[in-house]
């Protein structure tokens, strides 16, 4: 999941931050997934291996909720509807649950090329006593 972002550099101004804020607020409130009850973790695609190791160390509990999620929210775009507005999700309901999971993952991964790719060197006993 390795992609641009700019957030660390808006985030170091805060001239830009107070001005880019309401803007993203915006963009969230209408991009529709929310009216549909979705989280923006759950538009995340399935198709990368580390995503899909992440979704099997989700909680059950969690896991359990993204599916109804889900499904809730191909019922509602096959009936071309929208939820109530009850039933959206807020704002600070919408909080990153998978993506701290995958990016653990990407971190082991690699760790583990890392550790695979070095190269170990044995001394030799000439070296080791001094050079004598």
């Amino acid at each position: 999941m390795s992609y641009l972002s700019l957030a660390p550099f808006i985030q170091k101004r805060p001239w830009l931050l107070r001005w880019m804020r309401p803007l993203s607020r915006w963009y969230f409130d209408n991009s529709g997934y929310r009216k549909l009850g979705l989280k923006a973790d759950d538009l995340i695609p399935e198709e990368s291996e580390s995503v899909q190791l992440a979704l099997k160390r989700l909680p059950p509990k969690e896991a359990y909720d993204r599916v109804f999620r889900m499904r809730r929210a191909f019922q509602c775009s096959l009936a071309h509807q929208l939820l109530p507005q009850n039933e959206w999700t807020k704002p600070d309901e919408d909080y990153p649950y998978l993506e701290p999971i995958i990016k653990e993952i990407e971190a082991e991964r690699t760790e583990r090329e890392d550790l695979e790719s070095m190269i170990i060197k044995k001394r030799t006993t000439a070296s080791a006593k001094g050079g004598h």
